[in-house]
């Protein structure tokens, strides 16, 4: 089946007691058993039931099924924000005395995550370049847990060579991740770039108009250690399941998230063409325009629809704050992949917190815009930006 069909036409694990065409919503926290017998051997991992909704839940089971269709995983498991799938995974994979090879150019949160949360349990941080597969292999050693990476950065738009990375990953015996929610898990196959494990803020494409928080961790079954840890120690010891109510709004997400794709992307890259062409703009940063400097890679990785975010420069910080003031369509709002276009600035939001050393060791501009392009009109979108460029 194709993606469309998979998406709304995964079974359900038990049949619905009144015969349900969308998965219900599971508020119940415990479920009766049987016998003794039965109630232990459940418990004990041997038969794979719900029976506390803490750790397993039919939505959330639901949920996860339907990822596991569509990306071929192995296993997945939900979580309620995409910080708690990153946390979840690195904390499973790592420990004390060991390194973690990433890059800078790390969503905000992650990058601190990193860089103290983990530092304080005695992981060390090696953050590279990337994009340079000989500092890469330079990198790992004996002490390296895994390998980190964004698929295509926030807000930098930095596109590494997964497939090439993988290659060296392999030889060396270390996991790669990658949070890969910048394009979604359906415009590519994970496994096949080489990627051991997927990280996705489903917060994002995946819930459909911004209505939930989640994430999921993707395993294709490379490391059977971790992926034991994930299933015990992540779901159980870490608190961060997904809700049943995120679920549903995921599941309903789900169905819907191919076509609204291909409008949010096949918008951006109307509206950063004609951005590239707009008197004030310096640069633009989109992947699916073919002066972008990674356009080559990115196509070789992940197709020809370069996704719903898009980032800009202005002439200055002024420039920026005027502009983001100016704006009478887009919101000025955080988040990705709404169905509402919004738009935010880096510097002094999601990178606020930050010293001006260690936004520009990122290279986070207080120049650059950022956008998440909607399901509006993309000539709609283009004039509200373009007033509010020249205002």
């Amino acid at each position: 089946m194709k993606t469309n069909t998979k998406a709304i036409h995964t079974e359900f694990r038990r049949r619905d007691a009144y015969d349900a065409l969308q998965i219900p919503i599971y508020t119940a926290l415990a479920y009766e058993f049987d016998d003794a017998d039965y109630m232990s051997d459940v418990f004990c991992g041997k038969v794979i039931v719900p029976d506390y909704s803490r750790v397993l839940n039919p939505t959330v089971i639901h949920f996860e099924d339907k990822i596991k269709d569509l990306s071929g995983a192995t296993e997945v498991s939900a979580f309620n924000s995409g910080m708690a799938a990153i946390s979840a995974l690195l904390i499973c994979v790592a420990g004390a005395g060991k390194n973690i090879v990433s890059s800078r150019h790390l969503f905000g949160n992650t990058y601190l995550f990193l860089t103290k949360t983990l530092k304080r349990f005695g992981v060390e941080a090696r953050l590279i370049d990337l994009t340079d597969l000989k500092e890469v292999e330079k990198a790992i050693d004996e002490n390296t847990c895994c390998v980190f990476l964004e698929s295509v950065t926030n807000p930098q738009m930095e596109v590494a060579d997964i497939s090439s990375i993988s290659k060296i990953t392999k030889k060396k015996g270390v996991p790669l991740i990658a949070d890969t929610t910048i394009i979604p898990f359906t415009q590519f196959d994970g496994k096949e770039l080489g990627l051991d494990f997927q990280v996705v803020s489903s917060t994002k494409y995946i819930s459909g108009g911004a209505t939930s928080l989640g994430g999921v961790i993707l395993d294709y079954g490379n490391f059977p250690e971790v992926s034991t840890l994930i299933k015990k120690d992540a779901v159980f010891n870490l608190g961060g399941y997904m809700t049943p109510q995120a679920a549903y709004m995921q599941v309903v997400g789900l169905e819907t998230l191919q076509v609204r794709y291909d409008r949010q992307a096949e918008s951006a890259l109307k509206i950063a063409q004609k951005l590239s062409e707009t008197p004030g703009v310096k640069c633009v940063g989109y992947p699916g325009l073919e002066e972008h400097p990674f356009h080559d890679i990115f196509v070789s990785l992940y197709g020809n629809k370069a996704g719903a975010m898009i980032t800009f420069d202005l002439e200055s910080k002024e420039k920026a704050f005027n502009f983001i003031n100016s704006l009478k369509l887009f919101h000025r709002a955080t988040n990705l992949f709404d169905n509402r276009s919004l738009a935010i600035h880096p510097a002094s939001t999601i990178f606020g917190p930050l010293s001006e050393e260690e936004r520009k060791a990122m290279d986070i501009k207080d120049t650059t815009i950022r956008l998440s392009i909607g399901l509006e009109d993309p000539d709609d979108l283009y004039e509200d930006l373009r007033q509010a460029i020249t205002e």
